[in-house]
């Protein structure tokens, strides 16, 4: 078998889908795409791929380690989201070829069932605690929010008071056991993410996000030492090399590599295989397609340090169009007391709906990330 020939469909609301195509007759699908840099990743993938065109796709790792190492210059979120999906669609053909989920390919599940959780409050977080109790009332057993708006290096101790009274309002509205994930989205320093991790203590927060930017990691220690809630980090981080400092150090409880972004399926079943190791837990980083999530729970189920998993639908990105719409059988993910059946079909388990994505792929998008100032006319982490 050989690969014959790929195609690329930038899709709305913000997504890049991949369909790499054999001389037999199968196909795989991949999601590389970093968000707000499509067209980057777009022309990454077609780089790529002049290695590809002749390759066996069932060699998997040799063909990862071609475009890791072949390039010379490696890694970053451009590199790594191309890797990514590309391999996801390898993944998705080697499943298709023996007619088994690519879980099983990886050593077979070792659960059935994946908890989810969903997002509230937007960019700017607001009408948090309705918001969670319609995700409560729909099944979900657990939400993330935004923690804050624009936040300088020091900044007003109202802000953090207006955090803490939205993390307590929701809290109280939806009860001691339902899940509150706080997001600080890299937006605070030192100073401020401190003294808010602190302050979050006594809600028993499932964990506190990314409370400085990766490239700060060696401030989770200081912000460990300031509180008991579980620290989360590593969508922004795009390899096992970059993990492997962060888990030596044994500050971090949760990390969350982004199964579109970390070299896909294959690097990612290595970066969660060493965080079990340091007794760290996995939830990954997922706000994109059905693809990337798919491929996402395909992992999840082989991984026994697999705690949660995030999921895209009704996030506040998808307007227009949102995560069942390319697919076939959108029951696939249908979420039950806050969980979803690991997909069962051959490959990602996902049938896409190809003849939508080709009419959607005719609108395209150019969704790019907000830009945000402080009051001073500064640029602010969004």
């Amino acid at each position: 078998m050989k690969i014959t020939r790929f195609e690329t469909f930038i899709v709305p609301p913000r997504w890049l889908f991949l369909k790499i195509e054999t001389d037999e007759g199968i196909s795989g699908w991949g999601e590389p795409v970093v968000e707000g840099k499509a067209h980057t990743v777009q022309a990454a993938v077609e780089e790529l791929m002049d290695y590809l065109i002749g390759q066996d796709p069932q060699r998997i790792e040799d063909l990862w380690q071609l475009m890791y190492r072949g390039g010379f210059y490696r890694g970053g979120a451009i590199l790594m989201s191309a890797i990514a999906g590309i391999d996801q669609a390898l993944w998705d053909i080697k499943g298709k070829i023996y007619n088994a989920p690519v879980y099983q390919l990886l050593g077979g599940a070792c659960r059935n069932t994946m908890r989810v959780y969903s997002w509230v409050g937007g960019d700017r977080p607001i009408d948090v605690v309705q918001a969670a109790l319609e995700k409560k009332a729909a099944g979900f057993t657990a939400i993330k929010m935004n923690a804050s708006e624009e936040m300088q290096f020091i900044d007003t101790h109202d802000k953090i008071y207006a955090i803490v009274e939205r993390v307590a309002a929701i809290r109280e509205a939806c009860g001691p056991e339902f899940g509150i994930a706080v997001d600080f989205h890299g937006r605070l320093h030192k100073p401020m993410a401190r003294g808010l991790a602190r302050e979050l203590d006594p809600y028993r927060l499932m964990f506190i996000e990314e409370p400085v930017l990766p490239e700060n990691n060696e401030v989770l220690r200081e912000i460990a030492h300031h509180t008991s809630t579980p620290i989360a980090t590593g969508e922004r981080m795009y390899s096992r090399w970059e993990f492997k400092n962060l888990l030596k150090d044994g500050v971090v409880d949760i990390i969350q590599p982004d199964l579109s972004h970390a070299g896909g399926i294959t690097e990612c079943k290595k970066i969660f295989a060493m965080a079990e190791a340091f007794d760290v837990a996995v939830a990954p980083h997922c706000p994109l397609g059905p693809i990337a999530l798919a491929a996402c729970l395909q992992v999840d189920a082989t991984s026994y340090n697999a705690v949660i998993q995030e999921q895209s639908l009704g996030i506040h990105y998808n307007q227009g169009n949102d995560l069942l719409d390319y697919i076939t059988d959108p029951a696939v993910f249908a979420y039950s007391d806050g969980h979803v059946h690991i997909p069962s079909g051959p490959g990602l388990g996902i049938t896409v709906n190809e003849e939508y994505v080709r009419k959607m792929a005719e609108a395209g998008h150019r969704w790019r990330n907000p830009v945000w100032r402080h009051r001073d006319g500064s640029i602010a982490e969004w």
